[in-house]
């Protein structure tokens, strides 16, 4: 008489344990950073340090800008890492740049200053959002609103440039809290607009150029070590200015402005994608 166990028939077997996935340590290790670097910021701030800190932001977004690439290159692309991403995005270039410019310059200004503040804070949280619903029916060319950090660099720019030029007391100079107010605003709200920004996701680092374009960046190179405080807040005023210059431009044109590629299915989120 045999001791073996009789198979179970398949209706009855038992159920199979789910694999378990890993987490890619290379792009969530660079993404984790990203956030420590908006972290130490928002600490540098409340030391009064607020160069420091608006170099900590502007690092956060130089490591944003290479955890999705890494992951991309190295095949490490997950939803993890998504969802991962987004969070650290609302809190290197939303909250902590609001923080920053709140201490820096606005809470002298009693309540008022936290209009733009909170503004800023709640339009980075409905950009994010906005992308993430818009991801794959959105033009890949161009930008639906002002990216988050480039409005974080317009901010934090404000503050570097005049903390370095010697302004250590923003918020009991009643010109530059207004300024400050404004830019602020600005941000928020050009984060939440239809406007077309120009995403740069065609040019691709393998093509390749004339020999023209490597002068070119090297005189940019050589014009932005004259200043880098002047010359990068420059550069992103540019860029957030130029998404109102394309939306006008287009209109006069009589062409199309919007950058959603396709409709969508879900008519009750319509109102997202125009």
């Amino acid at each position: 008489m045999s001791d073996a166990t009789p198979e179970l028939p398949p209706s009855v077997q038992p159920p199979q344990r789910p694999k378990r996935k890993g987490i890619y340590i290379l792009p969530n290790a660079i993404t984790v950073s990203a956030l420590f670097a908006s972290f130490y910021s928002i600490v540098m701030a409340m030391d009064g340090k607020f160069e420091i800190a608006a170099i900590g932001i502007f690092a956060a977004a130089v490591l944003d800008s290479l955890d999705g690439r890494v992951a991309r290159m190295t095949g490490a692309s997950s939803t993890f890492g998504e969802q991962m991403d987004s969070l650290c995005d609302m809190v290197s270039f939303g909250a902590a740049p609001a923080l920053i410019m709140y201490e820096w310059a606005l809470k002298d200004l009693g309540r008022t200053g936290w209009i733009p503040a909170f503004v800023y804070i709640a339009c980075a949280a409905l950009r994010l959002a906005r992308f993430n619903t818009n991801i794959g029916i959105v033009d890949k060319r161009f930008f639906q609103g002002l990216p988050s950090p480039a409005a974080a660099a317009m901010v934090m720019g404000l503050i570097w440039v005049m903390d370095d030029t010697g302004f250590k007391d923003a918020g009991r100079i009643p010109w530059l809290a207004v300024t400050a107010w404004i830019v602020t605003f600005f941000a928020g709200a050009s984060m939440v607009t239809n406007a077309p920004y120009y995403s740069f996701k065609d040019v691709s680092a393998m093509k390749s150029v004339p020999f023209i374009v490597i002068v070119a960046i090297a005189m940019g190179i050589a014009v932005i070590s004259q200043h880098p405080p002047f010359a990068i807040f420059a550069l992103f005023c540019a860029y957030g200015l130029s998404g109102y210059a394309v939306y006008f431009y287009r209109r006069a044109k009589g062409l199309r402005t919007s950058v959603i590629a396709t409709s969508t299915d879900e008519p009750e989120e319509s109102g997202l994608h125009r």
